[in-house]
């Protein structure tokens, strides 16, 4: 039999949960034709992977790629970690569906951790002409998550009050539209604006759309650290009330305790899932974690006004910045500004910048925020949140996927984007053998594949997609660090996206075979 190409000698991980073992992997087109001892067969070419492990391309589960990744085609730090897939649409603040005003606002909400490109061309309404942009322009295939934020603003706009029946019922038009273009699911961010005005009544209306055909919930949930049990109630009760698989984003903070709501949820029948990055710290935008929710309200313009009212602020500085934060400023550093005249500050710690300008740190938040019309991103932790064995624990739950929750806009972004799937292999499994290789496989990849109904991919298997990804297990490793976030991982030598090479011999190629991928 001939083959387009022959991968030779290496010891396939297939995402199964089995363990290496040596075969060769033929394909064609853009599939896996044959997985075996391919000796006599010929190829239009051989990629000699003697000595390195070959598995499916890794699905980030949980991803801020929706505009950059339009941006920035080739992508090479997703490639150089052997990732193939981006769940994108997190959170419930995206980019589809989306009226011009919509848009605006989401581009200019979300700078801080989605970027805000000015070099690409913002054409699209509907959830299908947002996924047209990416069949064959980028790198890497993505899956879509309908964002509650977006649906909610294009019936309600940024309203703080609870849906009529008639406006959830053209939400969940909008949703039905969505999954019928191909999203795999529904997305919140509680919060966000203005997902965070959703209630469950809201939520579950629009899940009932999605649970027939087999969506899922995601959701950035309502509390986490010592509010998760609030949060984990929420979308449980979420999915009981309308059937829907549910899956927590970026769940993290103390083992012992979020386990045991994800345990007691899936013994009382949730389909109830998660991901988490291998990270201590989290980014997000400053806006979020450093002022209350009454200051938003209105959206960017009125926020900055209420800012630069001296009375607003001297409210702020008496009742929120002295405790009120869910982090603490001196734990704040700021990755990215939209302001050029701030972007000194990116990659100092928040209170050390507040001094150098000679201002408080509350100051310099409400200074940051109005200059940047909100577009400012940080990353920073919450004390005593989560500890490193807390995550080794986490990340070994069976209802775990990996996500690494990357953000690449900053000159100081958080490394997780550049290096959370290399860690999982270099560190956690390699180093600390918190999973064995075929495990690993399995939470990086074919874990996803399963939940998002990407039903041919996550697994070496004829028939199969060909996303593959060719490491070398004794040096694959993260490079990147809080210091230099951009630092690019190590040890991946090839990766095929839809068959094409995307990264040959560590460098990426130039192709950009990926596409849109439709549930199911």
């Amino acid at each position: 039999m001939r083959f387009d190409l022959v991968i030779r000698g290496g010891m396939v991980v297939d995402g199964t949960g089995a363990p290496p073992f040596r075969a060769d992997v033929g394909l064609l087109d853009t599939s896996i034709a044959e997985v075996g001892r391919l000796d006599q067969a010929e190829a239009g070419q051989v990629i000699d992977a003697t000595g390195l492990y070959v598995v499916p391309g890794f699905i980030d589960a949980h991803v801020h790629g929706d505009l950059m990744l339009l941006a920035d085609p080739v992508h090479r730090a997703a490639l150089k970690q052997g990732v193939t897939t981006y769940i994108i649409g997190q959170d419930g603040v995206a980019f589809a569906p989306a009226s011009p005003k919509t848009l605006d606002y989401m581009r200019r909400y979300t700078a801080g951790f989605n970027g805000n490109p000015d070099w690409i061309t913002y054409d699209w309404n509907t959830v299908a002409e947002y996924l047209a942009r990416f069949n064959r322009t980028t790198a890497l295939n993505v899956a879509y998550l309908i964002p509650n934020g977006n649906v909610r603003m294009e019936v309600m706009g940024l309203d703080t009050r609870a849906a009529t029946d008639d406006e959830l019922k053209a939400m969940r038009r909008l949703v039905r539209e969505g999954m019928e273009a191909g999203a795999v699911g529904v997305s919140s961010g509680l919060d966000y604006i203005p997902s965070r005005y959703a209630d469950v009544r809201e939520i579950v209306a629009l899940c009932e759309e999605i649970a027939p055909l087999d969506g899922v919930y995601v959701s950035h949930i309502r509390g986490y650290g010592p509010r998760a049990p609030e949060g984990v109630a929420e979308i449980a009760e979420v999915g009981k009330r309308s059937g829907a698989a549910v899956h927590i984003s970026h769940y993290n903070g103390p083992a012992e305790l979020l386990l045991g709501l994800v345990d007691q949820a899936r013994a009382e029948g949730v389909d109830l899932t998660f991901d988490s990055y291998p990270y201590l710290v989290g980014s997000t935008i400053l806006g979020m974690i450093a002022l209350p929710p009454w200051v938003q309200e209105g959206g960017i313009e009125a926020t900055v006004e209420r800012l630069a009212d001296p009375k607003i602020r001297a409210k702020l500085h008496a009742e929120w910045f002295n405790g009120g934060l869910t982090y603490g400023l001196d734990t704040i550093t700021i990755t990215m500004t939209a302001n050029p005249d701030d972007q000194w500050t990116e990659g100092m710690n928040l209170v050390e910048a507040a001094r150098q300008a000679g201002v408080s740190p509350g100051d310099m938040v409400c200074d940051l925020l109005i200059r940047s019309g909100m577009a400012v991103g940080i990353f920073g932790a919450r004390a005593g949140d989560r500890t490193e064995e807390d995550i080794r624990t986490i990340l070994r739950h069976p209802a775990h996927m990996a996500g690494s929750d990357g953000i690449f806009r900053g000159s100081h972004p958080h490394p997780r984007g550049w290096g959370a799937f290399a860690r999982y292999l270099g560190y956690h499994t390699r180093e600390k053998k918190d999973y064995d290789w075929g495990t690993a496989i399995v939470h990086l990849a074919s874990h996803a594949a399963r939940r998002y109904r990407l039903t041919d991919r996550g697994l070496i298997r004829p028939g199969f997609a060909a996303d593959l990804a060719i490491f070398d297990p004794a040096t694959i490793r993260d490079h990147s660090t809080y210091e230099a976030g951009r630092t690019e991982a190590e040890g991946v030598r090839h990766v095929l996206v839809n068959g094409t090479l995307a990264l040959f011999d560590g460098e990426p190629t130039g192709a950009t075979p990926g596409r849109a991928l439709r549930r199911g």
